[in-house]
């Protein structure tokens, strides 16, 4: 059985609210799964639209290590980021909601400020992923995490696929 399938029968009950945590569970869980010895993988972003794009990075992430933490961005700092004035399409609830809900997704946490940063710190995952649109230099948190022996990597896009070009295309259909 490979791993997507093992995962997927090991979430198969589990309501996806419970992958979701607050910022002051975050810490004891990761120190409880390092503990373990399992090898955590960090990645972060809106997620407003879910799309075969996003499906693609966060399965080629999880296979990068043990356990897969996602840090959505809040709805606030969503608006701060002047993606569009309707943006966020989904509350921060919702689109956490959706990410949780992938097998391959082990832990969701929303976070308010306008970069993970701090997050990162707080977690110090054995790697750091983001879109192949960054560069490594460019990735927040990225120094952190090599100054603590972790890697850092990007995920080439699938082409073709943005929650932007969605929305574009859904507001020049009307």
């Amino acid at each position: 059985m490979d791993c997507f399938s093992l995962k997927c029968n090991q979430m198969k009950n589990q309501n996806p609210a419970t992958k979701i945590w607050e910022l002051t569970e975050i810490v004891s869980k990761v120190i409880e799964i390092k503990s373990q010895g399992k090898s955590i993988v960090f990645t972060n972003g809106c997620f407003d639209i879910i799309h075969a794009g996003h499906v693609k990075y966060l399965a080629e992430t999880a296979a990068l290590a043990d356990f897969l933490i996602v840090a959505v961005n809040s709805d606030e700092s969503v608006k701060r980021m002047e993606k569009s004035p309707a943006r966020p399409l989904q509350n921060e609830f919702s689109r956490s909601l959706v990410m949780a809900s992938f097998s391959f997704v082990d832990a969701v946490v929303i976070f308010k400020e306008d970069t993970p940063e701090e997050l990162i710190e707080m977690i110090t995952p054995n790697i750091l992923v983001k879109g192949g649109d960054y560069s490594i230099e460019n990735i927040v948190g990225a120094d952190w995490v090599i100054q603590h022996g972790g890697t850092v990597k990007t995920i080439e896009f699938l082409p073709g696929y943005s929650t932007s070009a969605i929305e574009k295309k859904i507001l020049q259909s009307k």
